[in-house]
């Protein structure tokens, strides 16, 4: 299947949300083709390079939809790549290539009670997944966030807990989201588990859901959205190769 070609849209409006988040809001008459459900899919944003090198491309989760708009949230770092120094100096009128959608990764709902876990670079895919939980749904959230002031209001289930965990410096060895998440009672029935972070933070939890917990495939999608001191391109085929270790 031919792959769309990408979308040139334009910056609407961009404004910080948090300390360490801004939204960009991307508009156009290209967006007329977009599906209407693609809240929570991803799209990759295409940066032009110099010298004729190839563009870079950067995966970012698509946090609202409306007609001919939609909403990428950007968690900033100090050391900031392309997508985020760009989502810092952008301006109204501004035009950038998006290529995509891709699919959403919802949790699973046929569960008794619900896990959802991850750092601020999948904060707007664990919204979006809040949103679509059934209004009786229980369980937990939790967000790793670098300080107090990038706490978010989110909309959730009343029977599904929020706790946000303020870790100011990431942990290189990925244990301290888990240890946040092995303290949490384990709820009776079946669970479903939705995580995505960095990668050593997904391998560490993965182990204790997956291994620990006896959680089901079917039930269980934890994905890395990046890696301490690699690109994009080089977490993929790292991502790639663990993946495939996992399936053996």
């Amino acid at each position: 299947m031919t792959k769309p070609a990408p979308r040139e849209l334009e910056v609407i409006r961009r404004h910080q949300i948090t300390k360490n988040m801004c939204r960009v809001t991307l508009g156009g008459a290209a967006l007329d083709s977009l599906p209407e459900d693609s809240e929570g899919g991803y799209v990759k944003l295409i940066f032009p390079q110099t010298n004729d090198e190839r563009p870079l491309v950067r995966t970012y989760t698509i946090r609202y939809q409306r007609q001919n708009e939609i909403d990428i949230d950007f968690a900033l770092h100090e050391n900031a790549g392309p997508a985020s120094n760009w989502a810092m100096n952008t301006q109204p009128g501004d035009r950038i290539l998006v290529g995509g959608p891709g699919p959403r990764k919802l949790v699973n709902h046929q569960a008794d009670w619900y896990l959802l876990a991850g750092d601020m670079t999948a904060l707007p895919a664990i919204a979006v997944n809040l949103g679509q939980l059934p209004a009786n749904a229980i369980g937990y959230v939790v967000i790793e966030v670098p300080c107090a002031a990038d706490i978010q209001t989110l909309e959730h289930p009343k029977g599904i807990q929020v706790r946000w965990a303020i870790n100011p410096h990431h942990d290189p060895e990925g244990n301290f989201l888990t240890a946040q998440i092995r303290d949490l009672p384990w709820l009776p029935g079946a669970a479903s588990v939705w995580s995505a972070c960095e990668f050593n933070s997904m391998r560490s939890l993965r182990q204790l859901v997956k291994q620990r917990r006896a959680v089901p495939r079917s039930h269980l999608y934890i994905s890395s959205y990046w890696k301490m001191g690699q690109s994009e391109s080089e977490h993929k085929l790292t991502k790639k190769m663990d993946a495939d270790l996992w399936a053996e």
